[in-house]
C-alpha cells in the first residue's frame, strides 16, 4: 500500500464524501489522459521486493523496524507483518542493460539488509512463503505497528464478520481458520512495473493477462505453508483466501473477490480497470486527501480505492506532470535469486511486447475464463501444468503441456526484448536462465520439495524445514540461479 494516512476511523459523512470524489475523479480520467506525457514512447521498469527477516534458527521475526531505523538503504519501508520488509527499486529506461542496472540495485540492497539484520542475530531472505513460518507468526503480535495496517485489519475483519478461512489442497492439506490479516504477510513478492504508452495499454494488458501463466509455472517459489506441501506457488490461493471476507455472506451470488485474475479481456483500457475497481468493490480504507501524507493529486481517493483491489496483474495511473501508465505484475514470487527474479521478469516483458502487437488473434480463440484457468493451474501444478493455450487454425480448444508452449514462445520474448532496446548480451543472459531452468525442469518450488524429501531420509523431523531454509538462504546469496542448485 503506497499511500500513508493519519487517520483510520471515518465517520458516515467521511465515506460518503469519499464515495462522491471517487466517482467524480473517475469522470476526469480520460481527460487526464490526454495530456502528451501519457503517450511518451519511452519503455521503463521497476520493481519492489518484498524479503522475509529470519532468525538463526530460520524462524520469522519481527525485525523490520529495527533494519528499517538501522539499514542506509533509500527506498526502503516496513511491510504488514513485523517480520517483513519491502525494497522500492528505481525505475531504469528499458534500452540497453536494463535488467543489469537493476541487479546492481538489488545486489548493494539485499546485502545491506542482510548485514544490517545480522545485527540483531538475524537475516534477509527473498523467498515466497518461508517453510518455517507457523500458525504463531500469524497473530495479531507480528502486526506492524502502523494506522494503515491497523486500518486494513480493523476494515476487512469488519467485513468478515468471523475469522477467515484457509482451504488448500497439494500433496498435503491445510484446513484453518485465522482471525487476523497477518495471513496476508505470509506471502512475499517481486513485483515488476513496465510503463508503456496509454495507446498501447489495452493490447498490452490483454497479453499479459494471456501470457502471466507461462511465466508463472517457470517461476514458482512457494511449495510450504504451515510445514505442508501444497501448490508449486502456494502464495496464490493464500493471498486470496487470506483477506476473502465472503466466506460469511448471506444470498444466491457471491461478489467478486478483491483478489483476483481480472473480469474478462480488457475492452477500453486504463479507464475500465479503474472504473471496475469502483463499481465492484466497496471501499475498505475511505480515507480522503486531507488525511493522507504526502497527496499532490487530484486522483487520490481513486488511487487509494484502486490500490485496495488487488489483481494479479494491476493497472497503474501515475498522475502528475510527468504522468504515465504501467503495468504490474503482481504474481511472481520473491526469489529465489537477483539471476532468477530478473529472468522471471525479462521473459514477461518480453512476451508481452512480443505478442501485443498481435495479441487479438489470440484473444479471439481463448474466451478469458480460460486464461484464468491457466493461472491457477500453473500456480498448482508448475512446470507439470497443462494449458489451454490457442493456435491460428484450431477448430476446438486444447490442452498443452506448459513447458512446450513456453519453449515455442522463447524465440519471440527475445524479438520483444530487442524491439524495446535491450541490447543482446542481456537479453541472453536472462533467457539463458530460463532456457536451461525449462532444460533442467528445477525451480524454487521444486528444488524445496526435492530438498525437503532427502532431509526427512536423515534428519530429525523438527529439524527439516530449518535445515531446508538453511540451505536456500546459503544458496540464494551464492546467486547461482536455482536450476544450477543442488
Amino acid at each position: 500500500m503506497g499511500l500513508q494516512f493519519q487517520q483510520h476511523d471515518v465517520t458516515e459523512a467521511q465515506n460518503a464524501l469519499f464515495n462522491e470524489r471517487l466517482h467524480s475523479q473517475l469522470l476526469s480520467v480520460e481527460k487526464e489522459l490526454l495530456r502528451p506525457c501519457y503517450d511518451d514512447s519511452v519503455i521503463s521498469f521497476g520493481a519492489e521486493l518484498e524479503m522475509y527477516l529470519i532468525d538463526r534458527q530460520f524462524m520469522p521475526t519481527a525485525l523490520n523496524e529495527s533494519v528499517l531505523s538501522k539499514a542506509r538503504v533509500s527506498g526502503l519501508q516496513e511491510e504488514l507483518n513485523q517480520y517483513n520488509i519491502e525494497y522500492n527499486l528505481e525505475p531504469v529506461n528499458a534500452k540497453g542493460m536494463p535488467f543489469t542496472a537493476l541487479a546492481n540495485q538489488l545486489k548493494q540492497a539485499t546485502r545491506a539488509i542482510d548485514q544490517t539484520a545480522s545485527l540483531y542475530d538475524g537475516h534477509a531472505v527473498a523467498i515466497g512463503i518461508l517453510p518455517t513460518l507457523s500458525s504463531q507468526h500469524l497473530t495479531h503480535d507480528f502486526l506492524t505497528n502502523r494506522p494503515r495496517y491497523k486500518a486494513l485489519t480493523k476494515a476487512l475483519k469488519a467485513l468478515n464478520n468471523g475469522p477467515f478461512s484457509i482451504d488448500i489442497h497439494g500433496q498435503d492439506a491445510v484446513k484453518t481458520r485465522c482471525e487476523e490479516v497477518t495471513l496476508e504477510g505470509a506471502n512475499t513478492s517481486f513485483q515488476f512495473h513496465h510503463r508503456i504508452p496509454v495507446s498501447r495499454f489495452t493490447d498490452c494488458f490483454n497479453t499479459a493477462q494471456l501470457t502471466t501463466p507461462l511465466v508463472l509455472a517457470l517461476a514458482g517459489n512457494s511449495p510450504f505453508f504451515l510445514g505442508k506441501r501444497l501448490w508449486q506457488e502456494t502464495r496464490i490461493a493464500l493471498f486470496k483466501q487470506s483477506i476473502d471476507y465472503r466466506a460469511h455472506a448471506t444470498g444466491q451470488w457471491r461478489h467478486p473477490s478483491r483478489v483476483n485474475y481480472g473480469n474478462g479481456w480488457l475492452r477500453q483500457g486504463i479507464v475500465e480497470s479503474l472504473t471496475e475497481s469502483v463499481a465492484l468493490y466497496p471501499p475498505i480504507l475511505p480515507v480522503t486527501s486531507e488525511r493522507m501524507d504526502n497527496t499532490d493529486t487530484p486522483f487520490s481517493e481513486l488511487l487509494l480505492h484502486h490500490g485496495t483491489v488487488w489483481s494479479w496483474n494491476r493497472a497503474i495511473l501515475q498522475p502528475g506532470d510527468n504522468g504515465h501508465v504501467r503495468i504490474e505484475y503482481r504474481s511472481l514470487p520473491a526469489g529465489p535469486t537477483i539471476d532468477d527474479m530478473l529472468a522471471n521478469a525479462a521473459l514477461q516483458v518480453g512476451l508481452v511486447e512480443s505478442l501485443s502487437t498481435n495479441c487479438e488473434t489470440y484473444l479471439r480463440r481463448l474466451p478469458f475464463r480460460y486464461a484464468e484457468h491457466n493461472f491457477y493451474r500453473c500456480a498448482q501444478y508448475g512446470l507439470n501444468a497443462r494449458v489451454i493455450w490457442p493456435h491460428q487454425h484450431q477448430s476446438k480448444l486444447s490442452e498443452q503441456r506448459v513447458t512446450d508452449v513456453i519453449a515455442d514462445l522463447l524465440p519471440l520474448a527475445d524479438e520483444g526484448l530487442a524491439a524495446v532496446g535491450v541490447e543482446r548480451s542481456e537479453r541472453d543472459h536472462y533467457l539463458n536462465i530460463i532456457e536451461h531452468r525449462l532444460a533442467a525442469r528445477q525451480t524454487g518450488a521444486s528444488w524445496q520439495l526435492d530438498t525437503f524429501n532427502r532431509l526427512k531420509a536423515n534428519v530429525a523431523p523438527h529439524h527439516v524445514l530449518p535445515e531446508l531454509c538453511r540451505r536456500y538462504y546459503q544458496h540464494s546469496v551464492d546467486g547461482q540461479p536455482v536450476a544450477n542448485w543442488e
